[in-house]
């Protein structure tokens, strides 16, 4: 890795880490600069799945009261995280490389498009979780769930908004529920993901340290600017940037 490849690194999980914290999408910045660094795609994509968990660690530590009180109604959705996490890792493990960059364009438009979207797919989330809950609703919920866990677990960007959608159709209206049950759905996915790729040794740790130091700075800088800065301006530099990408490998 040369210098200016450890420069790049450093910003763009900085900025990774920053656009985390006020709406998400910081994998396109980590995942295009590894790739810049001329990492293969799958060791890049577990590389920023690495230098970004981090950042659910703290977010998961800020809902502790929320974990602790509601106790046992998380057992099922952790259960399904696990699970999907774990698969979709194993399922990245067993992916040609090649077969891994033809998909590329597909996950970087389709999250490019939720982020876009992202607006009405709240509202509709929110008109799901108003309606009264029930048995085959909440097994309809965590089903939902493991199917965006093995997501989460194989690239994972876009997945935040995904699993909302999941979780208000588990459980209903309950808001700090579904809060602290997202961010601990996500450190689940991210954390066994990772026990995964990086027994498979396929982490590149000189990235991943630097990537590491810029995602934690860039997540304490996120949380201060999430209160100054409009969450639409955010997300339209996520768009246009996931745009750019997915036509960059698209037309590769």
């Amino acid at each position: 890795m040369t210098l200016f490849d450890g420069l790049l690194v450093l910003v763009a999980s900085l900025a990774g880490g920053t656009i985390n914290g006020i709406a998400g999408g910081g994998t396109f910045f980590t995942f295009s600069a590894l790739i810049g660094t001329g990492l293969p795609p799958i060791i890049a994509n577990a590389t920023s799945a690495m230098i970004l968990t981090p950042a659910s660690f703290a977010s998961t530590f800020a809902y502790l009261p929320e974990i602790r009180r509601y106790g046992r109604r998380y057992v099922p959705l952790a259960i399904a995280s696990m699970i999907g996490g774990l698969s979709g890792a194993l399922l990245l493990l067993f992916t040609p490389s090649s077969s891994f960059r033809t998909l590329i364009p597909f996950f970087l438009g389709f999250a490019t498009l939720l982020f876009a979207t992202s607006p009405l797919l709240l509202k509709w989330i929110n008109r799901v979780a108003s309606r009264p809950g029930s048995g085959k609703r909440r097994l309809a919920g965590i089903g939902m769930q493991f199917v965006v866990s093995i997501y989460g677990g194989y690239f994972g960007a876009g997945m935040g908004i995904i699993m909302l959608a999941a979780l208000a159709l588990a459980e209903g209206d309950d808001y700090h529920f579904i809060n602290a049950a997202k961010n601990l759905c996500s450190l689940f996915i991210q954390g066994f993901a990772l026990i995964a790729l990086i027994t498979a040794g396929i982490v590149a740790w000189p990235h991943a340290i630097i990537g590491l130091i810029g995602g934690v700075c860039g997540g304490y800088i996120g949380v201060k600017l999430a209160r100054r800065v409009p969450t639409k301006f955010i997300r339209w530099i996520v768009v246009s940037f996931g745009t750019i990408l997915t036509l960059r490998f698209a037309l590769a």
